[in-house]
């Protein structure tokens, strides 16, 4: 075991208790979250817990453990899934978005989010267009930028705050 390993559960134990609990909590988290994706990213994100805490648990703990840990990250994934969505919409659909029917003024208002957009850091940019624009979930955009699921929900939650602040303050 490299240092870097100490303190972590062996693959093969977590590997052994994905074989045996994973179908058993991703049901439990659908039921949660009322989306089968955003469920495995939940699911993700326990076992990855699982990996990096695990051997904090006793072996006779480690269901219970990981159903609380897998409850504890879907409120986080709904509450950031919520937030992500909430804050995009109050900003491209609020009534002020849309109060005067000129397109001039509309397209005002388009450029003005596309120009926050592009003070934006190169990744919070990607993360952003990819969840808004090509409508990904959070696990496909950390799967394809090769980067952990908390990474990318914290990029967009500091995208959003930024963006907000910077069309709340013209």
């Amino acid at each position: 075991m490299s240092a870097a390993d100490e303190g972590k559960l062996d693959s093969a134990v977590v590997a052994a208790l994905f074989e045996q609990h994973s179908q058993e909590l991703l049901r439990f988290l659908v039921g949660v979250l009322r989306d089968h994706q955003l469920a495995n990213d939940a699911l993700q994100a326990a076992f990855t817990k699982m990996v990096e805490r695990g051997h904090e648990t006793s072996e006779e703990s480690r269901k219970a453990w990981l159903f609380r840990v897998a409850y504890n990250e879907a409120l986080v994934v709904r509450r950031r899934q919520k937030t992500g969505k909430n804050v995009l919409e109050r900003v491209a659909w609020s009534s002020d978005f849309y109060r005067d029917s000129d397109p001039l003024v509309q397209n005002e208002e388009v450029e003005r989010v596309r120009a926050a957009i592009e003070e934006l850091q190169p990744e919070q940019q990607r993360i952003v267009r990819m969840r808004i624009y090509e409508e990904k979930t959070f696990a496909v955009i950390a799967d394809e930028l090769k980067i952990p699921l908390g990474t990318a929900l914290g990029r967009m939650r500091t995208a959003l705050a930024k963006l907000r602040n910077r069309l709340e303050s013209e």
